[in-house]
């Protein structure tokens, strides 16, 4: 905290130079640990005093309790809230604009959970969340957040597949089950990666999507909807180890080292989304600002503005689903929170 009681440089602009995205810097707001205890406005209240012995009584694991407090740390000023506004499955959402997944866009037109409307395409029954054949939506849900990128079964796993007891022989068949119900998305995949090897190639400026991609000065650039465009230095094509062509370009890689990365159509379409999604958050902040809602920080897809007491959440998550002109058909919706500190709602 600085002399003037507040905290400043949680955020670098464009700190994931894939994406573009902010990174989070000293606090690393961007990684803070979950909150799910019901009650934290208490648990702070004896955290101030000091309250050890009523923390131990109250509470399974005091660590535990501090950890979940971390959040609640970060205050507005005196007289104000914070306005917590986020995004909701903004990526799957943006995923399903880009390939034009036309039952993914219903189910978004439609407010419906996107686990259950997955689960359901995914296995040709209705699945309602705590209704008919509702036990499906976990699958549902493990499989939108692990598959959307090219990922399988280890992407199944990673995601704690085998710890929801579903068994090594689940898993092949639930990958194969998500691409037959998302094949727009897989062809989106496959359409990206040819677009930038033919650009490696050729240098020869090729589209897919709406999206351009460009080869100059050593660099294939690839152009976003929203007008910005994603660099990757030094292209080349190269031989993987499962004996296909590659791409491959230099970056940073995992160990922060300058080297040469490979990858592929989907992990171009995993940079797309997400850089996507960056630029809408970014639009969105500065809609907000100039509304009078500054956003004083923000995670990932979720902006956090410090107001009066008093303002209207609502026109502020209005404000916020605003969709630019460049990303015309995009069906977004977001939903927040008001309160005098921060959290995980």
């Amino acid at each position: 905290m600085c002399q003037d009681g507040r905290v400043h440089g949680l955020l670098q602009f464009y700190g994931a130079n894939r994406t573009g995205r902010w990174a989070g810097r000293l606090v690393q707001v961007q990684n803070l640990p979950r909150n799910s205890m019901p009650d934290l406005e208490e648990a702070r209240e004896l955290v101030k005093q000091g309250n050890v012995p009523a923390l131990a009584m109250l509470y399974d694991s005091v660590p535990d309790v501090l950890s979940q407090l971390i959040r609640t740390a970060f205050i507005p000023s005196k007289n104000h809230h914070f306005y917590v506004a986020d995004f909701s499955a903004v990526e799957a959402r943006v995923i399903a604009w880009l390939s034009n997944e036309k039952w993914r866009q219903e189910s978004f037109a439609k407010n419906e959970d996107i686990y259950c409307a997955s689960a359901s395409q995914m296995f040709g029954v209705p699945v309602v969340k705590h209704g008919v054949n509702g036990e499906l939506r976990q699958k549902g849900k493990i499989a939108e957040l692990a598959l959307g990128y090219g990922g399988s079964i280890g992407a199944l796993k990673a995601m704690g597949a085998t710890n929801l007891g579903l068994t090594d022989d689940e898993l092949p068949p639930l990958v194969q089950m998500w691409r037959n119900a998302s094949p727009h998305i897989v062809q989106f995949w496959w359409d990206v990666d040819k677009a930038a090897k033919a650009c490696i190639k050729t240098h020869l400026p090729q589209e897919s999507h709406g999206m351009k991609f460009a080869y100059r000065s050593g660099c294939m650039f690839l152009k976003l909807r929203s007008g910005r465009s994603l660099c990757y230095p030094q292209p080349k094509i190269g031989i993987n180890r499962f004996g296909s062509e590659s791409i491959t370009f230099m970056g940073i890689n995992t160990v922060k080292k300058w080297s040469r990365i490979e990858t592929y159509g989907a992990k171009l379409v995993e940079n797309i989304v997400q850089a996507t999604s960056r630029d809408l958050l970014a639009e969105a902040m500065r809609r907000l600002e100039a509304a009078g809602n500054p956003a004083v920080m923000h995670i990932h897809d979720e902006a956090v503005i410090e107001a009066p007491t008093g303002r209207s959440l609502a026109t502020m998550v209005k404000i916020m689903t605003e969709v630019p002109d460049w990303a015309n058909g995009l069906i977004l919706n977001a939903a927040g929170f008001v309160g005098n500190f921060y959290k995980k709602d």
